[in-house]
């Protein structure tokens, strides 16, 4: 009884371990597509443009060039776990499958530098990786504008 309850404590132990996430993760993981896209096709966006896609900022700073930077923030509480274990019957014999879902927690910054009311810049900032991308959490954030960039495109580029 002793040896099992050791057993499943350094199972435990073993499992909670893997779960851990190194500070950096710049050498283990890739920057999401999307938002690697987005730094290059939100350029050249009118703020009227960022307003309509992402609606206003959280907050924003005058620089002393003219520029203006408008962050928006989104917060990612930790610790959320999603579980799903559905039964099914295979023949006669009943099967017990499942998976489990532990969501990184965090926040995203996203930033837009803005000259002369376009955007010239895009960055994102924050505790904003997951375990297999860099800036995983600012999706959700900025897949709205790119979708609306693709298809503000797509109308310039239409014959008229």
């Amino acid at each position: 009884m002793r040896r099992t309850k050791a057993m499943i404590l350094f199972a435990s132990a073993g499992l909670l371990a893997s779960c851990s996430l190194p500070s950096d993760t710049s050498r283990l993981a890739r920057e999401n597509s999307l938002v690697a896209a987005a730094r290059s096709k939100l350029v050249g966006l009118t703020d009227s443009d960022i307003r309509m896609c992402a609606g206003f900022p959280t907050a924003t700073a005058h620089g002393s060039d003219g520029d203006e930077i408008w962050t928006y923030k989104r917060d990612f509480p930790r610790g959320n776990i999603n579980l799903a274990a559905p039964i099914s019957l295979f023949g006669s014999i009943p099967v017990v499958s499942g998976s489990a879902n532990v969501s990184s927690g965090g926040y995203c910054n996203a930033q837009f530098r803005l000259k002369d009311a376009k955007v010239t810049e895009v960055e994102f900032a924050g505790d904003n990786n997951t375990a297999s991308e860099i800036n995983g959490l600012c999706v959700s954030m900025i897949d709205g504008c790119v979708v609306y960039a693709d298809r503000r495109g797509e109308r310039e580029h239409q014959p008229k």
